[in-house]
């Protein structure tokens, strides 16, 4: 079949532009016109003027196929180009002509239509998530600011504690030690060479035995006999309290014990001058060590005696007596 002989008998067969080609004019088809078909002679015009579209007709449903003329019926019109001819059908037949899908019920929208929502209103930006955001963004910089500010207090309080405020730390007490307050003030005590001593009972000075601290390495000897006694009488002390006598002696590699009174009094306890340093016995050089007693002392002057009293064993040399705040 070929345009030319037989012309298009259903739109798919037109060629709108066969005009252009050699063969198409060949069987002949022409430019579009005022009026008449459109490419081969005899095509079905298809074309509608914009604006003349039918709004509000019945339409066939989906799967159903548009009522065609019955046999003996004239079959529609073509219309010159650029015009509409009604569709007609049988009787009562719905019209098949062309509608637009958006005025068919359940055909293609019309516009966008909203994505969500209730009550048919277009769903616009997310200003929930946004607003959480934000609520976000602020509690974050507000935590900061509060930790910032946490952190200079706690340095500041760190500072005044470094810088000797009134708030003690964790390893000092609130309240004075026991030590403390029964100790005399701290300072510089009173000290003394043996050899300076108040010296009775047969005691003397000597310095044949190598060792002694004191000056000129001179200490006391013959204590060892009853009545036998050294005497310090120290001033000085700044306050009432207890104080420490450090002793300096040396023993011939045996132990010895003496009284010691304080103020007149003698005391409970004997001062033991044991051979801490070990030496063999008869070896004064070797002897020479220190004890220390417990003493308690008034403020200003005081007596301090040693004394070999009946019991005592007083085989001993004398080189330095000391005091010291407090009791060790």
């Amino acid at each position: 079949m070929t345009p030319g002989n037989n012309g298009a008998s259903t739109p798919e067969d037109d060629d709108p532009f066969g005009y252009l080609y050699a063969d198409g004019q060949a069987n002949g088809a022409t430019p579009p016109s005022g009026g008449g078909g459109y490419g081969y002679p005899g095509s079905v015009n298809r074309v509608r003027a914009v604006g003349e579209r039918q709004y509000g007709q019945q339409q066939p449903g989906y799967g159903q196929q548009a009522p065609t003329a019955q046999y003996g019926q004239q079959a529609a019109p073509t219309a010159p180009y650029g015009q509409v001819v009604p569709q007609q059908g049988a009787y009562g037949q719905p019209n098949a002509h062309y509608s637009a899908p958006e005025t068919v019920p359940g055909g293609a929208p019309t516009g966008r239509q909203p994505s969500g929502g209730g009550g048919g209103r277009g769903r616009g930006p997310n200003t929930k998530g946004l607003l959480i955001g934000a609520i976000a963004v602020v509690a974050a910089v507000v935590i900061g600011i509060g930790v910032a500010m946490m952190n200079g207090n706690a340095n500041d309080k760190s500072k005044d504690t470094a810088g000797g405020g009134s708030t003690p730390s964790a390893s000092e007490s609130a309240s004075p030690s026991a030590s403390a307050s029964q100790s005399a003030p701290a300072g510089a005590l009173p000290k003394i060479d043996a050899k300076a001593l108040n010296l009775t009972g047969g005691t003397a000075t000597a310095s044949d035995v190598k060792g002694a601290k004191a000056d000129g390495g001179v200490y006391v000897t013959n204590f060892n006999q009853v009545g036998a006694a050294v005497t310090w009488n120290v001033s000085g002390i700044p306050a009432d309290g207890k104080y420490t006598l450090y002793v300096n002696y040396g023993v011939p590699g045996k132990d010895a014990k003496a009284t010691l009174t304080i103020n007149g009094t003698a005391q409970d306890r004997l001062l033991n001058m044991g051979n801490f340093a070990h030496a063999a016995e008869g070896d004064y050089e070797k002897g020479w060590t220190n004890t220390w007693g417990d003493i308690t002392l008034n403020k200003g002057t005081n007596t301090i005696k040693i004394s070999c009293e009946q019991g005592n064993q007083c085989d001993v040399n004398f080189d330095q007596l000391r005091l010291e705040t407090g009791w060790k």
